[in-house]
C-alpha cells in the first residue's frame, strides 16, 4: 500500500534526518543550556545523562519497530508524540515547577527520540536500495547537521534573548513543520506486519511486564549505587573516577553482555529460537550468528576510537589557544560547509566506485586529521595557556591556519562518517533492519565513550600534542581489520538464525 504522494529521495532523506537530529539536539544540548539557564546545579545538570540512555539501549525493543506496523507508521507516531512533548515544556517551562515538568517531558523524550531514530533508520533501508543507501547518505549527514545548528542556534539563542516558553514554541512549530510534510507526502514502502493492537496486547503479559520491572528496576539500582556515599568515597581515592559517568558504565555492561553473546551464542541459539514468538530472539542471534562476527564487531567499535579522542579535546584547545570567539564562525562557515560536502562526495562516490576501493583511503584520509592537529600544537605551543585567559594574539596567519586544519578535519570525517552509515547499512539483514542499525549504530559509540575519557588524562599527562599524536595510532587497529571485512560489497551474505 503507497501513499499517492511522491516526492524525490533527495527531499525526504533530508525532512525524515533533521527531525531525527532536532529532538536529540534539544533533549541532550539545549536542555542542559536550558536548565543551566534555570539556575540549576552542576550536579543536578550532570543527571541528565540519563536523558542519553535510551539510545544507548536502544536496540532492545528495535526488533519490535520491524515487527510490528511499518516504519512510516512508527516514525509518525514517535513524530506526533514528540510535537507533544515540545508543546509541554512550552507551556511548563515559565512556570514555577518548570524545571521540573520540562525534566520529566524530555526523559519521556529521549525513549521516543531513540524510538524515532531506529522508524526513520528502518524506513530508509527499506525504501532504497544498497546503491541508493550510499548514494543520499549524504543528505542524512547535511540534515543531522543543520538540525543540530538549528536546535543550539536558533532556540538557545531565543531561549537567551526572549524567553524559554517562547524558544520552546519556536522549536515546535519547527518540527510542526516537518511532521505534517511527512503525514501527507511521506509514502509507505513495506507491507504492514504484525497488527499493533496485538502487540499492544502481547505487553500485557506478566513476563513481559516482570522483564520491563527487572530492566527499569536494575537501572534504577545501578544509578542509586552511583549516588551513594560508598561510590562517593571510592572517587576521593579514584580521582580518575570523577571523569567516568553512568552511561560509560551501561555501555561497558553491555560491551561484557556482548562479549558474553558472541562466546556463548550456539547454546543461546538453540534456546532463543525454540521461543514460540521468536522475532526479537532472531534479531539478536541473526546478527551474532555470522561468519568473523568477531571482525565486524571489532571494526565497528574501534573505528572511530581515534576520531573520538581528537575531537573530545578539541574544544578545550581551541580554549586554551584564546581563540574561542572565533569558534562560533570557524564552525558554522568552515567546518559545517566541508562536513556536508565530505558526506555527499563520500556518498556519492561510495555508490559509483564501491566500499572495498574506498575504504582505505577514506579512513586514512580522515584518521591523517590527527597527525595534522598534531602538527598544529607543536606549533602554536607558544600561544597555548590554561583556560585561554593569557594567550597572546596568535596572528591572521596562524587564525587562518587553524580554520583550514578545521575545515580539513570536517572534510575528512565527512568522508569516513559516509563509510561508516554505508557499513551499517550493508551489515542489516533484509528482515531485521531497523534492530541490525540500531545494534551497530549503539556498538560505534562504545570506543567513543572510552577514549573521550581517555583523551583528558592523556593531554593533561603529556599536552595537546602527544594526545592528538596518539589518537592517531588509536585509530589503526581498525584500519588492520579492514583485509577481509565481509560485507564491502553489494552482495549480502545469508545470514543464519532466520
Amino acid at each position: 500500500m503507497r501513499n499517492r504522494f511522491r516526492v524525490p529521495p533527495a527531499l525526504w532523506a533530508f525532512t525524515t534526518y533533521f527531525t531525527e537530529g532536532f529532538p536529540f539536539t534539544l533533549i541532550r544540548t539545549v536542555s542542559s543550556v536550558f536548565f543551566r539557564d534555570m539556575r540549576v546545579s552542576l550536579e543536578n545538570i550532570g543527571m541528565t545523562s540519563l536523558f542519553g540512555l535510551p539510545w544507548i539501549l536502544k536496540f532492545l525493543w528495535a526488533p519490535q519497530v520491524d515487527a510490528v506496523a511499518t516504519k512510516r507508521r512508527w516514525l509518525l507516531s514517535m513524530q506526533g508524540m514528540l510535537l507533544g512533548v515540545v508543546i509541554l515544556a512550552a507551556v511548563f517551562a515559565p512556570l514555577e515547577f518548570g524545571v521540573r515538568a520540562v525534566a520529566a517531558l524530555f526523559f519521556i523524550g529521549s525513549i521516543l527520540a531513540a524510538t524515532h531514530d531506529i522508524a526513520i533508520d528502518g524506513y530508509y533501508m527499506e525504501a532504497l536500495d544498497k546503491d541508493a543507501q550510499a548514494r543520499w547518505v549524504g543528505y542524512r549527514v547535511m540534515a543531522y547537521r543543520i538540525a543540530m545548528m538549528t536546535g543550539t542556534g536558533v532556540v538557545v539563542t531565543l531561549g537567551a534573548t526572549i524567553g524559554w516558553g517562547t524558544a520552546f514554541a519556536a522549536a515546535a512549530v519547527i518540527f510542526g513543520i516537518f511532521f505534517v510534510f511527512h503525514l501527507f507526502f511521506l509514502a509507505e514502502v513495506e507491507a504492514p506486519k504484525r497488527a499493533t493492537t496485538d502487540w499492544l496486547i502481547s505487553l500485557l503479559r506478566p513476563r513481559t511486564l516482570a522483564l520491563v520491572v527487572l530492566l527499569t528496576g536494575g537501572i534504577l539500582g545501578v544509578r542509586a549505587f552511583f549516588l551513594s556515599s560508598a561510590w562517593q568515597g571510592l572517587q576521593v581515592r579514584l580521582p580518575w573516577l570523577h571523569s567516568v559517568y553512568f552511561s560509560h558504565w551501561i555501555a561497558l555492561l553491555l560491551l561484557l553482555a556482548l562479549i558474553g553473546v558472541g562466546v556463548f551464542r550456539h547454546p543461546l541459539k538453540r534456546r532463543l529460537l525454540s521461543e514460540r514468538d521468536s522475532h526479537f530472539s532472531r534479531a539478536f542471534v541473526s546478527f551474532m550468528d555470522r561468519e568473523r562476527v568477531g571482525r565486524i564487531l571489532g571494526f565497528i567499535i574501534l573505528m572511530r576510537t581515534g576520531e573520538w579522542a581528537l575531537s573530545t579535546m578539541v574544544a578545550p584547545f581551541v580554549v586554551d589557544l584564546g581563540i574561542k570567539a572565533h569558534y562560533g564562525w570557524i564552525s558554522a562557515w568552515v567546518g559545517l560547509p566541508a562536513s556536508i560536502t565530505g558526506a555527499l562526495i563520500g556518498g556519492w562516490a561510495i555508490s559509483r566506485y564501491g566500499m572495498r576501493r574506498l575504504i582505505w583511503p577514506f579512513l586514512l584520509l580522515q584518521n591523517l586529521t590527527n597527525l595534522v592537529y598534531m602538527g598544529a600544537a607543536l606549533h602554536l605551543a607558544p600561544f597555548i595557556t590554561p583556560g585561554g585567559m593569557e594567550s597572546a594574539w596568535l596572528g591572521a596567519g596562524n587564525l587562518t591556519l587553524f580554520a583550514g586544519i578545521h575545515g580539513f578535519d570536517q572534510l575528512a570525517g565527512g568522508l569516513g562518517t559516509a563509510v561508516l552509515m554505508t557499513y551499517l547499512m550493508r551489515i542489516c539483514s533484509q528482515n531485521f533492519k531497523a534492530a541490525h542499525y540500531a545494534i551497530g549504530s549503539g556498538l560505534m559509540n562504545l570506543g567513543g565513550l572510552f577514549a573521550g575519557v581517555a583523551s583528558g588524562f592523556i593531554a593533561g599527562w603529556l599536552g595537546y600534542a602527544w594526545l592528538f599524536g596518539f589518537s592517531f595510532f588509536l585509530s589503526i587497529p581498525a584500519m588492520l581489520l579492514i583485509p577481509g571485512l565481509p560485507y564491502l560489497e553489494k552482495k549480502v551474505e545469508k545470514l543464519k538464525g532466520r
